[in-house]
């Protein structure tokens, strides 16, 4: 990364440049110190004490990043969004884990990221903005690098990384548009399922119908906080709990995974600042589901 110095920056410690003006974290300096990157200013080495002057030109060199021993590569299909050298907007299908875990140990998206990865030549780890759980689909943001992580990560605790999703809910709701902000906490001796208890943490849920037949609705949904499951007990929580949601009594007999769709997002990007906004259609599965529902209500 180069950047040239203004006027204003004249006379600023490489320190307080890089953390303040370039928003590269302290942990990031710190691996650039200690496992390999460089920090130039007018091509000659430096340190984080060097007062810049205008017009000086400093350059980041980033050190190699390690990848974790469970991210195989494997050829696995991803649905590119939008790809530049900074970040990747997927479109996760269902039924995948992000990343490897206990349970899930490959066959992940991560392992098709690094997949990609590798046949694009890009020596960089899989770096996740916004995780969806297995059974939700839709669109996905990842850093490319721990630079962009660091920026995107900042930007989620700022409010400036934005999602909107998509449910198919049983029943109707009695307001059609409003707010479920119940706190959360996990459920007992369970170390997956979660609860609406007043021992939780802060969770706020916003919602609006956007179309209801007898028996289910379609509801867009805004997350205020990021809680596990927080969409799913939300609206199990107050009797209308996901199609498919088996975890939190959804009934299974339409679907096989909770009808949770993330079909838009935003953020700025990390490194331009632009604006970028993505949406795309519900998933195939809950569309036909949804279109089912309907034919169903049509021969009643």
């Amino acid at each position: 990364m180069k950047w040239k110095v203004n006027k204003q920056y004249d006379g600023l410690l490489l320190r307080e440049y890089l953390l303040q003006v370039r928003g590269i974290s302290r942990r990031i300096l710190t691996a650039i110190k200690f496992e390999g990157g460089k920090l130039l200013v007018n091509n000659s080495n430096v340190t984080v004490r060097h007062q810049l002057s205008e017009s000086d030109v400093v350059e980041v060199v980033f050190p190699p990043e390690k990848r974790s021993e469970l991210l195989v590569p494997e050829p696995i299909p991803i649905d590119i969004v939008y790809e530049d050298d900074d970040v990747l907007v997927l479109n996760k299908a269902p039924h995948m884990a992000t990343i490897p875990s206990y349970h899930h140990p490959s066959h992940t998206l991560a392992n098709g990221i690094i997949y990609h990865y590798n046949q694009q030549h890009i020596p960089y780890t899989v770096h996740v903005v916004t995780r969806l759980d297995r059974d939700t689909s839709g669109l996905l943001l990842i850093a490319k690098h721990r630079y962009s992580h660091s920026i995107l990560f900042q930007d989620q605790h700022n409010a400036t990384v934005n999602r909107r999703y998509q449910a198919i809910v049983a029943g109707q709701l009695t307001e059609k548009k409003g707010v479920l902000a119940y706190p959360i906490d996990r459920a007992p001796n369970s170390i997956i399922e979660r609860m609406v208890s007043s021992t939780g943490k802060k969770a706020v849920t916003h919602y609006q119908v956007k179309e209801e037949l007898e028996d289910t609705s379609l509801v867009e949904i805004r997350l205020e906080t990021g809680r596990t499951h927080q969409i799913r007990v939300h609206f199990s929580s107050i009797g209308h709990p996901l199609i498919g949601d088996s975890l939190y009594d959804g009934d299974t007999t339409k679907l096989q995974r909770q009808a949770l769709h993330c079909h838009k997002l935003a953020f700025n990007h990390p490194l331009t600042k632009e604006r970028m906004e993505f949406e795309i259609p519900l998933a195939d599965d809950l569309e036909e589901v949804w279109q089912q529902c309907k034919l169903a209500k049509h021969k009643g």
